[in-house]
């Protein structure tokens, strides 16, 4: 049985090994580049920039890594300029901090290379190498680092894709668990707590259309992580769905709340209904690796839909119907949400929503 610091250390560690390889592969790529092209004996600039370069840039986009490696280069470049006209010391190094990120934020950089210009002028005032050495060395690091992030090793496209899937579906069960159990019982905070969800819900959406966006573009240039390009056009295909779906979750979350703090009476089948959606919110980012669960997913979203179709039955309520409704909405864009992540071509997502409705609008114990 491992002790408790090891399983701590793990977690820490897990999905960092590889950037951290990354990195040290980089700084000795630029230190061979820079001594085999006669720039200096001992180049440690050049693994300084390759190191900085590399986790700035790490987990952008190919624009953002060209951008942030511009930002070292900016901090080198205005950093030897005010050297030659300050001189060294240490209020120069402060001084050359403030005008060095001045500099940068009047060139309309952001803050990571706003900090980078930083880092960068701090260096230049501590090394002694020559300023047209540095410069050198600075265009090798940055080219390493450029080759190592998105040409070499690439990091992996589908994983920051299907970790913000699961996130975003993971979320957007919580929405609908949440629900259920503030309809269940009437109870206020579990209301209150679905509300919260719905609003992290929409950053988790956001996360994942980045994510997909990330893939694509380190997909397109990366030769060893083209062949991932078909898989993630099955996340970008959920996302449009997804985000329908949230839109419902937030007005559902809200209804919920209105309902509950009325002091209507509970509702246990809007609330079995809202559990099946939950369980096929969690259930679908398992299908992007198991197809065969997607057969579950359409269990679960229309056998919640069947529920809800038969409380709006049961209960005349206007308030109930409104819930009712967005339940239903919500199970139809799961249900697409699951077939676009298969194909882009289906039935069940071409048929109009109030066709889908139709569909499920059959007891429960159908």
């Amino acid at each position: 049985m491992n002790p408790p610091f090891v399983k701590v250390a793990r977690a820490r560690l897990h999905g960092r090994l590889w950037p951290v390889a990354q990195t040290a592969l980089a700084a000795v790529g630029a230190w061979y580049v820079a001594v085999l092209l006669g720039v200096d004996a001992r180049p440690g600039f050049a693994s300084i920039a390759a190191v900085v370069s590399l986790g700035a840039a790490f987990g952008e986009r190919r624009q953002r890594a060209v951008q942030l490696v511009a930002g070292v280069m900016l901090g080198i470049v205005l950093a030897d300029l005010l050297v030659r006209a300050l001189g060294y010391g240490m209020p120069q190094i402060g001084l050359l901090v403030v005008l060095a990120m001045l500099a940068a934020l009047l060139l309309g950089g952001s803050e990571l290379l706003v900090t980078e210009a930083a880092v960068s002028a701090i260096l230049v005032a501590t090394l002694s190498s020559t300023p047209e050495v540095r410069l050198l060395e600075v265009l090798i690091g940055g080219g390493v680092a450029l080759l190592v992030n998105i040409l070499v090793f690439p990091p992996d496209p589908r994983i920051g894709a299907a970790r913000a899937a699961s996130a975003a579906f993971g979320e957007l069960g919580a929405v609908l668990r949440d629900g259920a159990a503030a309809m269940a019982a009437g109870d206020v905070r579990e209301a209150e707590s679905a509300s919260h969800a719905a609003e992290n819900l929409e950053s988790r959406v956001t996360e994942l259309r980045q994510a997909v966006m990330l893939g694509a573009d380190t997909a397109r240039w990366a030769p060893l992580r083209r062949p991932a390009r078909a898989e993630l056009d099955r996340y970008a295909r959920t996302v449009a769905y997804l985000e329908l779906a949230a839109r419902g979750a937030r007005i559902l979350a809200r209804n919920v709340r209105i309902y509950v703090r009325s002091g209507r009476p509970a509702q246990a089948e809007l609330a079995s209904a809202m559990g099946e959606l939950a369980r096929a919110a969690w259930e679908l980012p398992a299908q992007f690796d198991e197809p065969w669960r997607s057969g579950d997913v359409l269990r679960l979203a229309l056998r919640g839909a069947s529920h809800a179709t038969a409380a709006a039955a049961h209960h005349p309520d206007i308030a109930v119907n409104e819930i009712a409704g967005q339940v239903r909405s919500i199970a139809i864009d799961i249900v697409k949400a699951s077939e676009a992540s298969e194909t882009a071509d289906s039935a069940l997502i071409e048929a109009p929503t109030e066709e889908l409705l139709a569909a499920v609008s059959v007891p429960a114990s159908a």
